[in-house]
């Protein structure tokens, strides 16, 4: 029991803990390439500027106001819903 060299055991530890500290950064670090190389990529497809929204689809003129109103407000929640799908798609 009196060969222990606790020096060498702190020095050990020490590595370990520092190769554990860069692998970890090392990969948060490479996710975040990776995501930014995909949305460069995703808005160079598109040909439009990041956060470039498409104006929602308009209605044919109705009978009432009230229809059309309703109409608008669909046509609005599709065009919320679609922005909401394309950006999660681009997140993976």
């Amino acid at each position: 029991m009196n060969d222990i060299d606790y020096q060498q055991i702190i020095m050990w530890v020490i590595i370990v803990i520092a190769a554990g500290f860069l692998g970890q950064f090392g990969k948060s670090f490479a996710t975040y390439l990776i995501e930014r190389a995909r949305q460069k990529k995703s808005h160079a497809a598109s040909g439009k500027p990041e956060g470039a929204v498409s104006p929602p689809a308009e209605s044919a003129p109705q009978a009432s106001m009230s229809e059309t109103t309703n109409t608008e407000g669909k046509a609005e929640k599709k065009a919320v819903k679609a922005l909401v799908k394309l950006r999660k798609k681009e997140r993976g």
